[in-house]
């Protein structure tokens, strides 16, 4: 199933070697906690620990934190609307946004975003509107970057993102869910 797409992000908000280790080598690994102030020291852990298994590390909504401890890429979250984002771009770095709709959409281009991630594709328990494959589609088209679907992927809907016009997907819980039921079996 996971053929199809080039590029597959897992968001993580704690730093779990087994889960991490357990996941395709393919799936990239994004950490956000907007809860506590990032510790450089445990950033670094990560990092560490994602190229020994060889996995690219992006931290999200800190760019200047992503270049100081040369990470992989980072990930602007769609309430980041500011410019400044653009004007410490390093070419090494991939940025990756976070958009809604097309108002945002706008937003991350001007925010010089390589990817944007669109959501929610499917309904999910925190946002009454989901964009649908149909809107979903005509919004990537729109948008003329590389396009991650992101929101309410489960075992039952996966098979869906294969009508989408997209370059990968996003997960928060639904690799998280996936690794815990095989390690049980």
């Amino acid at each position: 199933m996971h053929n199809k797409f080039s590029t597959i992000f897992h968001f993580i908000d704690d730093f779990n070697q087994q889960h991490i280790k357990s996941l395709d080598k393919k799936i990239i690994i994004i950490y956000r906690n907007y809860e506590e102030k990032y510790d450089e020291k445990k950033i670094l852990l990560i990092k560490k620990f994602c190229r020994n298994v060889n996995k690219k590390f992006y931290l999200a909504n800190d760019i200047k934190l992503t270049q100081k401890l040369n990470l992989d890429g980072a990930y602007i979250p769609s309430f980041n609307k500011s410019l400044s984002v653009k004007a410490i771009k390093n070419k090494n770095i991939i940025l990756i946004g976070s958009a809604h709709n097309l108002k945002e959409i706008n937003e991350k281009k001007r925010q010089g975003m390589d990817m944007i991630v669109l959501s929610p594709i499917f309904g999910i328990p925190k946002s009454k509107n989901s964009l649908g494959i149909i809107r979903f589609n005509l919004l990537s088209r729109y948008a003329k970057l590389r396009i991650i679907a992101l929101g309410g992927i489960n075992s039952n809907n996966i098979k869906g993102l294969n009508m989408l016009n997209c370059n990968g997907f996003a997960s928060i819980s639904y690799l998280q869910k996936k690794t815990i039921l095989s390690s049980t079996s």
